[in-house]
C-alpha cells in the first residue's frame, strides 16, 4: 500500500449484495437481461484524492495485476474530466477492504466515488442521472452505487428503482476462491429463463433466489461447502456471480453470533445493511468541508 498523503482527501465506496438475482434471457448481443434487488452494506474501500491543477490523472494503487490506466478509479476519473471538459486533474489512491472477484462490487463502487467525488471537487455540476449515465460505460454495476439506494434492477442492471428492505444484518463469508464472471455467464447450464416480476417487492420476490448459484457451485466446490457451512445458520445465498455467500439476521447481536463461529474457518464479516449511500448528499458535505 502507497503511503497516503495527510491532505488527501478520504471517500468511502460501499460494497452491495445481491438479495435476489434472477436471469430472464440472454440478449442476441450475448449480454444477459436480469432482475435483482441490491442491497448497499456496511463494508468500504476508501478513495482518497489529492487535486492537481495541471490536468494529469496520477493512479498510484492500482489493483494488483493491471495498469493505471485500465483501473477502473482511474477510468472513472478520465471519463468525468473528458465529459466535463475541465482543466483539473487528480491523484488516487485506493484503501481496499472489499474482497476482489466476490461478488461485492469493489470495483464498480470505487468508479462510482470517484465520479461522485470528482464531480463535486471538480465541480462538474452534473446531476446524478447524468452521473449514472456516464457510470454504466464502466460497468453494470456502477449506476446503482450512485443511485445510492437499495434498488431494483432490471436490463442489464442499469434500470434501477428505489425498493424497501427493512433494516437488517448480513454476515457476509468469502471462500477461497476468486470466481470468472465470464465463465459463469457462458456457462451452458446456467438459468436464462426466470419469469420476470410484475410487482417486485422485498415481500413479493421471497423466497430469494440466485440464478447463477446452481453452476457456481458446480464449478466452485469451495463456494459450495461455504453456501453449506453457512446455512446452517439461515437461508444461505450467494451474491452476483459468487463467491462470497451470506445470511441475514434481524439483530447486530444475531449477526455477530454468526460471525464469531463462522470466521473461524472464513474469511468472513459482519456488516449492516445501509439504507443510503454515505456520498448520497455528497454536495453538501463537499460545501461543509471547504468552508470550514
Amino acid at each position: 500500500m502507497a503511503d497516503i498523503p495527510g491532505k488527501a482527501l478520504p471517500f468511502p465506496a460501499p460494497a452491495k449484495l445481491n438479495l435476489d438475482l434472477r436471469i430472464t434471457r440472454r440478449r442476441e448481443d450475448g449480454y444477459h437481461e436480469l432482475e435483482s434487488i441490491f442491497c448497499l452494506i456496511g463494508l468500504y474501500d476508501t478513495v482518497y484524492f489529492s487535486l492537481r491543477d495541471d490536468g494529469k490523472i496520477i493512479m498510484h494503487t492500482p489493483v494488483e495485476g493491471i495498469t493505471s490506466e485500465q483501473d477502473l478509479a482511474y477510468r472513472a476519473a478520465d471519463l468525468l474530466q473528458t465529459a466535463s471538459g475541465t482543466k483539473s486533474g487528480v491523484e488516487i489512491w485506493l484503501d481496499k477492504n472489499i474482497p476482489t472477484g466476490g461478488g461485492l462490487g469493489g470495483g464498480s463502487s470505487d468508479a462510482a466515488t470517484v465520479l461522485m467525488a470528482l464531480n463535486a471537487l471538480w465541480k462538474c455540476g452534473f446531476d446524478r442521472q447524468a452521473l449514472m449515465d456516464l457510470g454504466v460505460k464502466l460497468g453494470a454495476d456502477v449506476p446503482f452505487f450512485i443511485f445510492g439506494r437499495s434498488a431494483f434492477a432490471k436490463g442489464i442492471g442499469e434500470k434501477l428503482t428505489e425498493i424497501d428492505v427493512p433494516k437488517q444484518w448480513y454476515v457476509v463469508v468469502k471462500p477461497p476462491v476468486h470466481v470468472a464472471t465470464g465463465k459463469i455467464f457462458s456457462h451452458p447450464r446456467l438459468t436464462r429463463n426466470s419469469k420476470p416480476s410484475i410487482m417486485p417487492s422485498f415481500q413479493t420476490l421471497q423466497p430469494f433466489q440466485n440464478d447463477m448459484q446452481a453452476v457456481v457451485f458446480e464449478e466452485y466446490p469451495e463456494v459450495w461447502q461455504a453456501y453449506l457451512d453457512l446455512s446452517a445458520y439461515g437461508n444461505a445465498l450467494m451474491t452476483g456471480s459468487g463467491a462470497c455467500v451470506f445470511v441475514s439476521a434481524e439483530s447486530k447481536e444475531k449477526a455477530e453470533n454468526i460471525y464469531r463461529q463462522v470466521s473461524e474457518k472464513y474469511e468472513a464479516y459482519c456488516v449492516e445493511g445501509l439504507g443510503v449511500h454515505p456520498l448520497f448528499h455528497i454536495d453538501e458535505k463537499v460545501g461543509e468541508s471547504s468552508s470550514g
